[in-house]
């Protein structure tokens, strides 16, 4: 059982890249936008081919100094008083300006650095149906371009469809492409009600399961779509992004947002507290990870 369990993961390991690699070929000859910060379930990790140094190092591209945020609901079963819409509306209303937040904000790029300026335009809830299985990229950069009015070019567009992962080896993933021109980032996220593989097992913030598991990758995928939103940003040599790089990793307890909601979410890595020895340790037991808490 024991050598059959790692032979389980790295198959599906294997399954989901793959997948994920037949996605990026794109239709009709137009090149698919590429999946970024893929957020894999616990137990599933490509192999990590990092160099010797886990630091990450900047590629020569731009970075979000100031994030403008919007959240759709996609699939037939949403609506606007539905708990996780709430929720992650008071999610999204008070990471900005947040300790959390900050844990991005030593990250430069060309058109200068990551900060804590994060605001909320609200959520857009679209009630036909979703996909039923893993999406390509470009359904949900369509949705995006669909649904939202006026996009603009520091915005992060996040849509949560009402579909299950199945055997899918993800929770989420970021990306980025243009609508009308304007240039996006926007995460795609399944409906993880029930998903040992997504939860972040919180027991302390009262929060139901299915939005706590929402609050966490949601954490994850905006911290790696403002240090890294168009592939060029900050990340390691095997490619991990700062929240892959302290994925399923807690310092603290629970964190404090600005508007006073507390929330379990994973840390994200730091080079700056990796090299000065002052982070929390990852699952590779590197103590490069920061979460703005005080690691209780």
């Amino acid at each position: 059982m024991k050598k059959f369990l790692p032979l389980c993961a790295a198959m599906l390991i294997l399954l989901s890249s793959f997948a994920l690699a037949q996605d990026a070929q794109g239709q009709k000859g137009k090149p698919e936008p590429p999946y970024l910060g893929v957020h894999w379930a616990r137990g599933v990790r490509p192999p990590n081919n990092a160099s010797s140094s886990p630091d990450m190092t900047w590629h020569s591209g731009a970075i979000m100094p100031t994030a403008v945020t919007a959240s759709i609901f996609w699939g037939t079963s949403w609506t606007t008083t539905n708990y996780k819409v709430t929720g992650v509306d008071s999610w999204y209303n008070g990471v900005g300006s947040s300790t959390y937040a900050a844990t991005c904000d030593e990250y430069t790029g060309t058109n200068g650095q990551v900060t804590s300026t994060i605001s909320y335009g609200g959520h857009f809830v679209d009630t036909t149906a979703a996909p039923s299985r893993a999406p390509k990229t470009s359904a949900i950069l369509a949705e995006v371009c669909k649904v939202i009015p006026s996009p603009v070019s520091n915005g992060y567009y996040a849509v949560y469809v009402d579909t299950p992962r199945g055997h899918a080896g993800y929770c989420a993933w970021h990306s980025y492409g243009t609508c009308g021109g304007t240039p996006v980032q926007f995460a795609f996220f399944f409906n993880l009600d029930n998903d040992p593989g997504c939860d972040p097992q919180d027991t302390v913030t009262g929060h139901p399961q299915g939005l706590s598991a929402l609050a966490n990758v949601s954490g994850h995928e905006l911290s790696e779509a403002r240090t890294d939103p168009r592939g060029a940003g900050w990340y390691d040599s095997s490619g991990a992004e700062n929240g892959d790089k302290c994925a399923w990793t807690f310092g603290s307890r629970d964190l404090t947002f600005s508007n006073g909601t507390i929330w379990k979410i994973q840390g994200n890595w730091s080079n700056r507290a990796y090299n000065a020895s002052t982070g929390y340790p990852n699952s590779s037991g590197q103590d490069g990870c920061i979460d703005g808490g005080n690691f209780k």
